[in-house]
């Protein structure tokens, strides 16, 4: 106790003891630091003369003065705020002539309360000083309530309530506050709230649970490219007027003469292509021809991961790959309806994704296995969306899309919407737009199963909802998806990229 204390204590001594009597429990107000002194030894604190001399009418809320009466002010306002302890924290109320207050002893340990003798002039009632314990600052939510009987009968009305106010609702923050922490707490600390996040959590949760060291490089941003020597573009001398080039959302329309794959292969010359396709039952007959063609045309020049889908991964053949270029087979189980492997590919996609694809590559491209490549498919189709026409449909209105028109299911299209026809089995983007793609679809899917319903095109109609309602950032002409045994080739299709093997459907879907 300092001596300036003991001096203040001392020359109230004969002044205020008859009044202090009259309190039950009180002290005398000299042994009011003295009694703080044992607990504030206790604790590692700084600043406990400092806070002791906080004599001034104050409101000390986490640190905050509302309002200090400095004695000898003549009713000045000082905006210095004594420092609060992070043990031991104050409400601190006295009047304005600097009377120490006394401690009452009949509270608990946590909260004690002290009553400063009556005050001169309009102070005609003792004033309550609340003492908190704890480890941090004061805060509203530390003092419970306040009573009208706080302040003097002479006090304005409105004093109380204000106060009362700001109380309750710093009080009703912190609890808030630490209902958050705590469910974040319990959400960190529980597998099973890990493992829900990974399979139906937001993207967010699907990044939060990679390393740095796991996660690729944006593949929205923009890349630096060596110098090149290539035509200039000409402005006034479009390459293609026979097609559209750009849909009404500003995507381009990747048809041949539109792009150039040596500026292309220049910016893209950092990434790894994942290509996934699904060789179950007799499908895995297509899987050499597809593979070997693939190798020739297919992303050449660039790091590949072809992810075989397959219930008989002994039948998958061994062919030559490029350096960079790999095969990796992923075992999964048939089943008996062809319609089923179609629509489960959603669902596989999505979970390869969340295990491995976002670790492993940049972009997904998702193909059926019972076609081939006939010519370059490069980067260019590259986008963090993008999505195939349809051969049959190209030409066609919106009446005449085959999109799920029953209200009833998941896939449901009006008549009245529509962009484009889009083909299920050439689609992709970057792993996790493809990842929000397929575990949406699948979603919708199990949706539609609970309601006894099934789209007339199965993923395929789920897909084009997907991408009418969630636009693709690029989008692949016909070039890319064809058919010869069905379609005649008209002669603004310049190449033909990917086409469709003959065979036998019935045979094949049916064993």
């Amino acid at each position: 106790m300092e001596v300036g204390e003991e001096k203040r204590a001392s020359s109230l001594q004969d002044d205020g003891a008859s009044d202090l009597q009259s309190v039950p429990g009180a002290m005398d107000p000299r042994a009011f630091p003295a009694a703080l002194e044992p607990e504030v030894q206790s604790q590692p604190w700084r600043g406990q003369q400092e806070q002791r001399r906080c004599g001034e009418l104050s409101l000390h809320v986490s640190g905050l003065v509302l309002g200090r009466d400095a004695a000898g002010s003549q009713g000045g306002r000082s905006t210095s705020a004594c420092p609060l302890s992070p043990a031991l924290s104050f409400l601190y109320l006295s009047g304005p002539q600097r009377r120490e207050p006394a401690v009452s002893e009949g509270f608990p340990p946590a909260v004690k309360t002290a009553w400063s003798k009556s005050l001169p002039g309009a102070w005609t009632q003792p004033v309550p000083v609340w003492v908190i314990w704890g480890p941090g600052k004061l805060t509203p939510s530390d003092l419970g309530f306040l009573s009208t009987e706080f302040w003097g009968k002479s006090t304005k009305f409105w004093l109380g309530p204000i106060l009362l106010f700001a109380v309750f609702l710093g009080f009703y923050s912190n609890v808030f506050s630490l209902i958050s922490t705590w469910q974040r707490e319990q959400s960190q600390s529980s597998p099973e709230v890990h493992h829900l996040q990974g399979q139906q959590g937001p993207l967010s949760t699907l990044f939060s649970s990679l390393s740095e060291g796991d996660r690729h490089l944006d593949t929205c941003r923009i890349p630096e490219v060596p110098r090149l020597v290539y035509p200039k573009a000409q402005l006034l001398k479009p390459t293609r007027v026979d097609v559209l080039v750009m849909t009404p959302w500003f995507a381009p329309i990747i048809w041949d003469g539109t792009f150039d794959s040596a500026i292309l292969d220049a910016q893209f010359r950092n990434i790894t292509i994942g290509l996934t396709v699904f060789a179950i039952k007799k499908y895995v007959v297509f899987l050499k021809l597809f593979l070997e063609t693939a190798e020739k045309y297919f992303m050449v020049g660039h790091k590949v991961n072809y992810y075989v889908f397959t219930d008989r991964p002994a039948d998958v053949p061994q062919i030559p790959l490029q350096e960079g270029r790999q095969v990796v087979v992923l075992k999964v189980r048939n089943y008996k309806r062809w319609q089923d492997i179609s629509m489960h590919r959603m669902e596989m996609i999505s979970n390869f994704s969340q295990q491995r694809f976002l670790r492993e590559v940049h972009y997904l491209v998702c193909l059926d296995v019972d076609m081939k490549f006939s010519d370059h498919v490069g980067v260019e189709i590259l986008a963090p969306l993008f999505g195939t026409l349809h051969p049959g449909f190209y030409a066609g209105d919106r009446q005449s899309f085959t999109y799920e028109r029953r209200p009833l299911s998941q896939a449901y299209i009006p008549r009245d919407e529509g962009d484009f026809y889009y083909m299920g089995s050439f689609f992709g983007g970057s792993v996790p737009e493809v990842y929000q793609l397929t575990t949406a679809c699948h979603q919708v899917m199990m949706a539609d199963q609970a309601n006894g319903i099934e789209a007339v095109w199965h993923d395929e109609s789920h897909l084009n909802r997907y991408l009418l309602y969630h636009k693709p950032s690029k989008v692949l002409s016909p070039e890319y998806m064809w058919d010869e045994q069905l379609l005649r080739r008209p002669p603004f299709l310049r190449k033909l990229r990917f086409v469709a093997v003959p065979k036998n459907h019935a045979e094949i879907r049916n064993q």
